[in-house]
């Protein structure tokens, strides 16, 4: 029963008990007290705390013109470092490998939704984005790799997508229009991430003449490595190689960066890892 029906019936008995007694009472109705339900803010839980410490990457990756325009001036300093590395002669045709997502294929698409869904990362969710071949190109990686065929050069895509995604990433790199989209120019992870025997299957028929990614292991296996000073300490080593031979992309949203911070693990060790990591470096 409602609060105003509860009233009127007080009002008609207290009438009526009153006109029995034949005098009138007066009854004073107080409405009772509103019931307060305590509401309690569901907890979050490490996935969603670790999606949102890459809200600020996500949004520099997908929206920036800076990430834009890095993007431009990495293939138009590509253009320069090839045509310096083929002038010198070789017995075998010159190569450029490159790596595949976050340097000639845009997935900051998917890393939206894992943000959107506060989850992250795994392979069944990344497995539904690749299967779409809706990637879009970076910004100067078609016009790059172009003008490399037109050098005489072959591509090879270098890319740690598993080897089940085969046909769905040939579809998207063709859609695009990107030279050398075929089996014979795709070498896919095939349970290990390490690209060095792939690199060594190119370089033993080809000069590798330039490689092309957004992880320094992309170049160099070693520098999966991140125990001494974060790696930097072997990019200075490498330099000169490094910059006659590589060019790198950035990629703030994942990569082995954050692997040296945040480990392998559940969510929840990841999380605790990298909150220990601001605590320890906190100034």
């Amino acid at each position: 029963m409602n609060m105003k029906k509860e009233t009127a019936l007080i009002l008609v008995l207290s009438i009526a008990l009153g006109s029995a007694c034949g005098t009138a009472t007066k009854v004073a109705v107080t409405p009772a007290d509103p019931v307060v339900v305590p509401v309690t803010a569901p907890a979050l839980n490490a996935g969603t705390m670790l999606s949102s410490h890459g809200t600020d990457a996500v949004l520099w990756q997908s929206t920036s013109a800076e990430a834009y325009r890095i993007s431009q001036q990495a293939f138009e300093l590509a253009r320069i470092r090839l045509m310096e590395n083929i002038q010198m002669p070789s017995p075998k045709k010159n190569a450029v490998i490159v790596d595949i997502d976050e340097t000639v294929l845009d997935n900051s698409p998917y890393q939206i939704h894992i943000g959107h869904e506060k989850t992250t990362y795994d392979q069944a969710s990344w497995k539904t984005w690749t299967d779409m071949s809706a990637a879009a190109a970076m910004p100067g990686a078609i016009e790059f790799l172009k003008f490399v065929e037109q050098q005489k050069c072959e591509v090879f895509y270098i890319t740690n997508r598993d080897v089940r995604e085969l046909a769905s990433t040939l579809r998207n790199l063709d859609s695009l229009g990107f030279p050398f989209a075929d089996a014979d120019h795709l070498l896919l992870m095939d349970g290990s991430s390490d690209k060095t025997e792939r690199r060594a299957q190119v370089s033993a028929t080809h000069r590798v003449a330039l490689l092309i990614g957004d992880q320094l292991r992309d170049y160099d296996e070693r520098f999966k490595d991140r125990s001494i000073n974060y790696g930097k300490d072997l990019v200075e080593t490498m330099n000169d190689s490094l910059r006659r031979y590589f060019i790198l992309l950035p990629n703030p949203m994942y990569g082995t960066f954050r692997d040296a911070v945040q480990g392998k693990g559940t969510d929840e060790e990841k999380l605790e890892r990298t909150e220990e990591w601001f605590r320890a470096n906190d100034y």
